[in-house]
């Protein structure tokens, strides 16, 4: 049995205008609580998964730098007591470069993390103000240096387009800054106004400006062509990596296999396999833990893992809050949205091993219509999204998910 395993970190010393993760400022009172009780939950998984082998480890949040150091080697030997975590398996945490200290970053690579996910977000000081971060530009480079020193072989840098008042030029220059620190990985995401943020509240009120689709539409292919000419390879929509440096992570939400989630509102996936999954649904449980911090460390803290693992014992566990069976048809539409995402798309004969039926029998109508709107392609065995279709991936995957739920 072979899985992801994801910690959430929901504190921020300050919470970003555009976020809308679980997440949350002025709680550092919790912190010995809630450290206590996510390594109970890690060790209790582990007991009830029969120490199951750890395929990849990420500590997201929120800003899972912001603990101490301390909490994050104990949160390590949790892991390491309860779960197989191979020595070369990818060991990640992100990191907000005003937390990047060499000293700290040294505690945290001797801890066991391999990998840093750094925040960035841009290197103009303007557009990070506008984004409510607490590090500068020159912040952000002292971060990988220091990252470097610290022993950090594995380090991707996040970035953001598509901001108010952002023009190509500002962008182009982030993207140059970005690849002379020479990191492994680069994430580029263009800024999604979610309901609800105060940045989202300022763009409605007039108080900003929406962005420009046509220039982040530009700056999506700038980002493309700039990368590529500077050796990193992209194998998903907002992905780019040196060669076989992908985040493994991630890429199994994307092929939608299996994955342990702990912490305040964290959400897994789990499905029928060998030994302790034999119980579960064939097709899987997705579920999440409850996302108020103080409740969740009280439930968390206390859990016994009990009886053999099924969706009636899962929906009873720990800080578990919510669960929902999937069904057939949205596993495979699922496995459609997400693998289309990746550049090589989605294998017909994978599809077929897992689901028994090809791509196009499974979905005739949005197989036919994003062909013909030349959003997909067939490239072999496998369906993917055009050059032209990956800036418009929503487009098509809203057709898959549409069919399989009909």
């Amino acid at each position: 049995m072979t899985l992801g395993l994801y910690v959430h970190v929901p504190f921020c010393e300050t919470k970003c205008p555009y976020c809308d993760f679980n997440t949350y400022a002025a709680i550092e009172s919790l912190m010995p609580g809630y450290v206590d009780a996510v390594a109970n939950e890690i060790t209790e998984w582990g007991a009830w998964l029969e120490r199951p082998t750890l395929s990849s480890l990420f500590f997201g949040g929120g800003t899972p730098s912001y603990l101490p150091t301390r909490d994050i080697a104990k949160l390590m030997r949790a892991v390491h007591a309860a779960y197989d975590l191979p020595t070369d398996a990818e060991a990640t945490l992100e990191a907000n470069p005003g937390d990047c200290s060499r000293e700290r970053l040294q505690a945290i690579r001797r801890s066991g993390v391999n990998r840093l996910s750094i925040g960035v977000q841009s290197f103009d000081d303007n557009e990070l103000r506008l984004l409510g971060r607490r590090h500068s530009v020159d912040q952000a480079i002292a971060a990988v240096r220091a990252a470097r020193v610290a022993g950090f072989d594995n380090l991707s840098v996040d970035l953001m387009f598509g901001l108010p008042y952002q023009f190509a030029a500002s962008w182009a220059h982030s993207l140059e800054e970005a690849i002379a620190l020479d990191p492994e990985h680069i994430s580029a995401y263009a800024l999604t106004l979610e309901g609800g943020t105060p940045m989202e509240a300022d763009v409605t009120g007039g108080r900003l400006p929406e962005a420009d689709p046509d220039i982040a539409a530009e700056m999506y292919h700038m980002t493309c062509e700039t990368l590529a000419a500077a050796g990193y390879q992209q194998y998903e929509i907002s992905n780019w990596s040196k060669p076989g440096l992908e985040s493994t992570h991630n890429l199994t939400y994307w092929r939608n296999e299996a994955w342990l989630a702990v912490g305040p509102g964290a959400h897994g996936y789990i499905a029928r396999g060998p030994g302790a999954l034999s119980a579960l649904p064939e097709h899987g449980v997705r579920f999440a833990d409850m996302k108020p911090p103080r409740a969740y460390i009280q439930r968390a803290a206390a859990w016994r893992a009990t009886g053999p693992l099924n969706a009636d014992t899962l929906s009873i566990a720990a800080a578990v809050d919510t669960i929902e069976l999937t069904t057939r048809a949205m596993a495979m539409g699922e496995t459609m949205m997400m693998g289309l995402r990746l550049n090589p798309g989605v294998s017909d004969a994978s599809f077929r091993q897992r689901f028994g039926v090809g791509i196009v029998d499974a979905f005739p109508g949005a197989a036919s219509d994003c062909l013909d709107d030349g959003l997909l392609e067939w490239a072999g065995d496998r369906l993917r999204l055009t050059d032209f279709g990956r800036p418009l991936g929503n487009e098509a995957f809203g057709r898959f998910i549409a069919e399989a739920l009909d």
